[in-house]
């Protein structure tokens, strides 16, 4: 008898908490997203970067730019790539920019981030959505990984 009270005590609090959820309810989306952590913008950001969604082959980013307010998509923000080549220099050839499409969805490639003295590898991100604050972050691959899947939160003005 103990253990069915348990159970179902156990049931309970999975249902209260929202862990359960039974055929023909509605879960609730989040109202609110958490805010992307910023990062450094480093010394070699330049503007005015060409538009394109790549700058080689080996890494793709992709996910979807949103407003920390509602989680809703930002379509065409404007996002701006840049990172060391192979052989963890700066170039032309590894920067780009973007726009988020209608859905605020967007796929960047590249290659992988060469090291630089006392920095791991990392690619530099900076986006723009009218009524946001701008956000500077950087994106942090794994050796030998290949796919990331990163949403950019920007939190309003």
């Amino acid at each position: 008898m103990c253990r069915i009270v348990t159970l179902w005590c156990i049931v309970l609090a999975y249902v209260t908490l929202g862990c359960i959820i039974f055929p023909g309810t509605v879960s609730a989306a989040p109202s609110t997203c958490a805010p992307t952590r910023v990062d450094g913008l480093g010394p070699f950001y330049e503007p005015n970067a060409p538009e394109r969604d790549h700058t080689g082959q080996g890494l793709v980013i992709a996910g979807t730019v949103r407003s920390a307010q509602d989680c809703s998509p930002l379509h065409g923000a404007v996002i701006e790539w840049w990172s060391a080549n192979s052989r963890g220099d700066y170039d032309n050839a590894h920067r780009a920019t973007q726009r988020a499409s209608t859905d605020g969805s967007y796929q960047y490639t590249t290659d992988f981030p060469g090291r630089y003295p006392g920095r791991p590898p990392h690619v530099h991100v900076r986006v723009t959505a009218p009524g946001h604050r701008t956000l500077v972050t950087q994106v942090y691959p794994q050796q030998a990984q290949t796919a990331l899947k990163v949403d950019l939160v920007l939190t309003p003005q």
